[in-house]
C-alpha cells in the first residue's frame, strides 16, 4: 500500500508543470539580435508541447553598477520531462544553436513557491 501511495505522489509531481527563471547575459552589441531570437523561444517550446498553457514573461534589465544589459525570462515547463525532452527536439535545438554564438552565459533557475506570512 505505502508502495502505491509514493508511486501516486511521483506521478503527481511528474505531472506538475517546473516554473523556471532563465536569466540570458548577451554579448555587448548582440542584445537586439538575441531578443529577436527569445521572442520566438516559447513559440517553439510550445509548438513541440512542452510548455504549460501560462504564457511567458520577459524582462530586459540592466545592472545598476554596471548597466550592463541582460534579459529575464519566466515559464513553466509541463512537467520535470519537458527540459530533457527539449533537448531531443530539433526544432528547439536549432533555436538554441542561434542563441548560443550571441550569449556569454545564461542561468537557469527552477521556481518553488515560499510560505510567507505577512
Amino acid at each position: 500500500m505505502e508502495r502505491v501511495a509514493q508511486k501516486r505522489h511521483e506521478d503527481f509531481l511528474m505531472a506538475r508543470p517546473v516554473k523556471v527563471l532563465l536569466t540570458y547575459f548577451p554579448l555587448k552589441g548582440k542584445e537586439t539580435a538575441f531578443l529577436r531570437i527569445l521572442k520566438r523561444h516559447w513559440s517553439a517550446l510550445r509548438k513541440a508541447r512542452l510548455v504549460a498553457v501560462e504564457r511567458p514573461r520577459i524582462w530586459r534589465a540592466s545592472d545598476k553598477g554596471t548597466r550592463r544589459e541582460y534579459f529575464v525570462e519566466m515559464f513553466a515547463w509541463r512537467d520535470r520531462e519537458a527540459p530533457h525532452e527539449a533537448h531531443e527536439t530539433p526544432e528547439v535545438v536549432a533555436l538554441w544553436r542561434e542563441m548560443e554564438p550571441l550569449l556569454e552565459s545564461v542561468d537557469v533557475g527552477v521556481l518553488e513557491p515560499v510560505k510567507v506570512r505577512f
